[in-house]
């Protein structure tokens, strides 16, 4: 399996704080944990020609995970085109945090994926509301993260086809925090913890949860299916 870990690359630059939490980048912390549980990953940022993710490196791409926040708009309308053929085709996605407002996630959920947001050093507490699931695998009752953002109902997305996890806040509000879905071919899971000024990433659950994604979102062995025009199986009689 090879995974590709997309990140604007953005606040790391500007923010000497982000840089103090990730100095080798959001996708660069996720790229060493995943490592360490022997997955091949490779990273691509916004920056980079075709922000990294030529045709190329997609075809050799099992499961994307896609981190950004404020560059939504400069991503190429071509490539989110070439990210969401992929994933038609049987490629996973992981969208992590302000990934919820990607070009690329709009796109394959159909709505404005908009919710409530509030940046107060809050307490969050991650109940698992699916403990059979795969994604939840080596996961106790819930996550607790003592800082984080908070992300707030209603989130305006299409009803997940499976719900993992809901998110409490210190300040009241819930959130449907772990989303899966299908979408041609391949899988679709969105977490949204990671705010970039915290050190969400480095926390062993945080990590064990995007590990159990990855091994999910990877494609089948399945045959693809056949469309089009199709000849009969078995011979049609005439009256």
């Amino acid at each position: 399996m090879k995974v590709t870990i997309w990140n604007e690359n953005r606040h790391e630059k500007k923010n000497p704080a982000v840089r103090e939490v990730y100095p080798d980048g959001i996708h660069g912390a996720i790229q060493q944990f995943l490592e360490n549980e022997g997955i091949k990953a490779g990273t691509a940022t916004l920056d980079e020609e075709e922000h990294g993710l030529s045709q190329e490196v997609l075809d050799n791409t099992d499961v994307l995970i896609w981190w950004g926040h404020i560059a939504h708009d400069e991503v190429s309308d071509e490539v989110v085109e070439r990210v969401q053929q992929r994933v038609l085709n049987g490629m996973g996605l992981v969208v992590l945090h302000s990934g919820h407002f990607s070009k690329i996630f709009k796109k394959l959920m159909g709505t404005s994926c908009d919710l409530k947001w509030r940046e107060a050093d809050e307490k969050e507490r991650l109940w698992v509301v699916d403990p059979s699931h795969p994604i939840a695998a080596n996961i106790g009752q819930y996550i607790e993260l003592p800082k984080e953002e908070m992300y707030g109902e209603h989130f305006d997305i299409p009803a997940p086809d499976e719900l993992v996890f809901v998110s409490w806040f210190e300040g009241g509000e819930v959130f449907r925090s772990g989303c899966s879905y299908k979408r041609g071919q391949g899988k679709i899971f969105y977490f949204r913890p990671g705010h970039e000024t915290y050190p969400t990433y480095h926390n062993k659950e945080i990590q064990q949860v995007i590990v159990n994604a990855v091994q999910w979102a990877q494609p089948s062995a399945s045959a693809k299916p056949v469309y089009g025009n199709a000849k009969p199986l078995e011979a049609i009689g005439t009256k």
